[in-house]
């Protein structure tokens, strides 16, 4: 069973003095704002004292002893991050989706029907009734292995990873009520 916790995440925005409109700005420390790397769970951190966090680093915040966080503080609401770490955003989502382009694979192969009406295949951004039947029917005959596998065997196909990145994107900023890759 996967893990209900996130072992690793990407820092979107490192704030050293904390939030600039916070009462008493620095009062409280450093703070960083992240993507978890699995299930893309928006969190905020507290970074280790004297330690300086990169956009796009990748730290562990897992249960062993970490190297740079002090603590996680909790989950973060889109509306919640800044400005700088909104702009990072889909960067870090298209570099998670391509590290692990497996992942994203096995979910066109193996989505199913939602109801009698609407398939799991649908919620992909730029994904109607025409492409999902297609792409029914070619997994059929054998499952996909790649996205460019995808684009050769579906005629016109919209990017597939673009589309699985889109829809990540708009469950973060809670534009969907179905959650498929968000926690």
């Amino acid at each position: 069973m996967e893990s209900e916790r996130e072992e690793y995440a990407y820092i979107l925005d490192f704030l050293p003095n904390g939030y600039p409109f916070e009462a008493r700005p620095g009062k409280r420390g450093a703070v960083a704002q992240a993507l978890g790397k699995e299930r893309f769970t928006l969190l905020e951190l507290i970074p280790k004292k004297d330690i300086f966090l990169q956009p796009y680093q990748e730290v562990y915040i897992g249960e062993q002893k970490r190297d740079h966080i002090h603590h996680i503080s909790g989950a973060l609401q889109y509306e919640k991050l800044t400005v700088s770490a909104k702009n990072e955003l889909p960067y870090v989502v298209k570099q998670i989706v391509e590290q692990n382009p497996a992942k994203f694979v096995k979910f066109y192969n193996d989505a199913g029907p939602l109801s009698t009406r609407m398939h799991m295949l649908e919620l992909i951004p730029g994904i109607g009734k025409k492409h999902m039947w297609e792409l029914l029917e070619e997994r059929q005959k054998e499952p996909f292995k790649s996205f460019e596998d995808m684009k050769k065997r579906v005629k016109l196909m919209p990017d597939p990873e673009q589309g699985i990145i889109r829809r990540i994107l708009l469950e973060l900023e809670g534009q969907e009520k179905r959650k498929i890759f968000i926690r």
